[in-house]
């Protein structure tokens, strides 16, 4: 074949290539499907730049149908863009959570990470407070057991029920480090989003990580903070209660030498100053109060 030929299938390929990113985008089922069963290759194709995929668009869009149609075309669930990206964190950013449990079903790596942050699909997930998002990441290590979160809190008295599923590997899951050290539970406490920290708090979320000053990532409020400090610069009064309740430390200084209080005043975040003041009441006798505003607001 001559390079006039060989020239004229690239652009072909690039021409029918874009037009599958367009489809995934827009949510196109038909265009698609006739796409991919002219070519099932095309599935591989990824943008000029971020390297995007079909599987990225259709992802971050929540095109889910077309999501399980380039599965079935063969293609590599774990791709990644220039930023080292997942269809999956893709899914998590953006709370698509029929995505997230197509891609989690399918076996999805869940631990991978963003290569300019460390961020992993949680850390996604938890962001922007997709409390589903982050149930579905977690199923596996998740059993069916209604003594599970008994367990999870140490008040499980059914010693045998402890070898069912790995505590440790749940644990390490919910308490992975992106750059900087900081956790899901950083920064869903940063972000107020209550919901998503209860459950992350249920599964086994530290509250006495601390973030690190690593070289790469800028920490305007402080290395050595924990998600505490992190609820002050938010100004969650809902996330420092319960942070609080969960045992968080409210006299913890940073690197700075800044309590959660001083982080809270250097923000200017009033609302959470009489909290990080005051003594904190029992986890019970405040959950009890306050689990209709989290769970069902």
């Amino acid at each position: 074949m001559g390079l006039l030929g060989m020239m004229g299938d690239s652009f072909g390929c690039s021409a029918t290539g874009e037009r599958l990113v367009s489809a995934a985008r827009d949510g196109d089922i038909q265009e698609a499907r006739a796409l991919l069963e002219l070519n099932p290759r095309l599935s591989r194709y990824s943008t000029f730049g971020i390297r995007n995929s079909p599987l990225h668009y259709s992802a971050a869009k929540g095109h889910h149908e077309i999501v399980s149609l380039l599965i079935e075309s063969g293609v590599n669930i774990n791709l990644r863009n220039c930023r080292g990206q997942t269809a999956l964190m893709q899914a998590c950013l953006y709370g698509h959570w029929k995505v997230v449990q197509i891609l989690v079903l399918f076996k999805a790596n869940i631990h991978r990470k963003d290569c300019f942050s460390g961020t992993t699909a949680i850390h996604f997930a938890a962001l922007k407070g997709h409390t589903r998002c982050i149930r579905l990441l977690v199923a596996d290590y998740v059993p069916s057991l209604p003594e599970f979160w008994n367990i999870m809190r140490g008040k499980s008295t059914d010693e045998t029920k402890k070898d069912v599923f790995d505590v440790v590997a749940l644990r390490r899951l919910i308490n992975g480090k992106s750059d900087g050290g900081v956790t899901p539970l950083h920064l869903a406490a940063l972000h107020g989003h209550a919901e998503s920290m209860q459950l992350l708090l249920d599964l086994g979320a530290s509250v006495s990580e601390v973030t690190v000053n690593d070289g790469s990532t800028i920490d305007l409020i402080g290395s050595g903070s924990t998600p505490l400090h992190y609820a002050a610069c938010g100004g969650s009064a809902v996330c420092c209660q319960l942070l609080i309740a969960a045992g968080a430390n409210m006299g913890a200084e940073n690197t700075n030498g800044l309590t959660p209080l001083m982080v809270a005043r250097s923000w200017h975040k009033n609302s959470v100053e009489g909290i990080l003041s005051k003594q904190p009441e029992g986890r019970g006798m405040w959950m009890e109060k306050n689990f209709c505003l989290i769970y069902l607001s």
